[in-house]
């Protein structure tokens, strides 16, 4: 592989360009510049990237365990690890495996390394909801957790307010929140607007709510990133010195942040990062939202994606559960 130009590791969102399956390396050169290509060029996302390359390189580590080169790889081999998988993850996990395996295959065809793709014929398990899995917050333990974040001479507790509060009141994925530059929160037609850089490339602008408009100039005040219009917007502490780096969060970050706050809020539900995406479109909906408003509140192509994070149903009176008399 000495004729494959190396590219860094974190230009690919923690791809590991250096680290190619012996399946992919025992095929050749060619065979290992298609397979990087692939992960340089076809996807964007890097969380997407990391997934998908994981799951290849699972697949392709269990080929190595049969002795399976890439020419001698075919649908019953592709059948058989799927129905492994199936005993050790959910649907949609094995779902995804087979979509990353497909595709994969697909540019190696294209790419003629391998004359056929043998997972195109494989069916994965079927799967459908009506409901997502993503844990809720109420509106009343979502003020709660807010209301808890000491912000008085704490530059972090400012940050990590606004930051919820973004995610909340924007409906913003922890991806385009964290991406955030300061300029991305600016003022326009005589109100404040936030600027977010969703999956797939697409330039969000929502209008600030009230509370928005009040703990993210806070921040900012205090921060001192006024200026600094090109920089992060949400930026890693050093330790516990109330002194922010010039570094941006990550997404892992972000959820250890969360869990610290909610533990300190005293709210028992295993909260992450999405849950206030569905906690702000919930809430919204319940205050008389239209549907097709908050899917483009949310940026959803989809009113049926947006639909999974309408939580109203959740609230079975506990009068209701006491009907059961047995």
């Amino acid at each position: 592989m000495k004729d494959l130009v190396p590219v860094e590791p974190r230009e690919l969102g923690g791809f590991q360009s250096d680290k190619l399956p012996a399946v992919i390396q025992n095929a050749g050169p060619k065979a290992g510049l298609r397979f990087l290509e692939f992960f340089a060029a076809e996807i964007r996302n890097p969380n997407t990237r990391r997934a998908y390359y994981r799951a290849v390189c699972d697949f392709f580590r269990w080929c190595e365990d049969f002795d399976l080169g890439l020419d001698r790889i075919g649908p019953v081999h592709v059948a058989a690890y799927i129905e492994e998988l199936q005993k050790e993850l959910s649907r949609p996990s094995v779902k995804q495996q087979l979509a990353a395996i497909r595709m994969v295959f697909d540019y190696l065809v294209l790419g003629q390394v391998v004359p056929a793709n043998p997972a195109a014929a494989v069916r994965g398990p079927k799967y459908s909801t009506k409901r997502g899995k993503t844990p809720v917050l109420s509106s009343d333990e979502a003020r709660q957790l807010l209301d808890s974040i000491k912000v008085e001479k704490s530059i972090v507790g400012l940050r990590d307010r606004a930051l919820i509060a973004l995610m909340v009141y924007t409906f913003a994925r922890v991806g385009a929140a964290t991406n955030m530059n300061v300029e991305d929160w600016y003022f326009q037609n005589r109100k404040w607007w936030v600027r977010l850089h969703e999956k797939g490339g697409k330039l969000h602008q929502m209008p600030a709510h009230h509370n928005l408009e009040e703990y993210l100039p806070a921040y900012i005040e205090a921060a001192g990133i006024e200026n600094a219009k090109d920089t992060p917007l949400f930026r890693t502490a050093r330790g516990k010195t109330q002194q922010l780096t010039d570094r941006r969060m990550t997404q892992s970050d972000v959820y250890v942040m969360i869990r610290r706050r909610a533990a300190g809020a005293g709210i028992k539900t295993l909260i992450g990062c999405h849950t206030f995406r569905a906690t702000g479109i919930t809430a919204y909906l319940s205050n008389g939202g239209k549907l097709e408003v908050a899917q483009q509140m949310a940026a959803h192509e989809s009113a049926r994606t947006t639909g999974l994070y309408d939580r109203r149903g959740d609230d079975i009176s506990l009068d209701e559960v006491e009907r059961i008399a047995i």
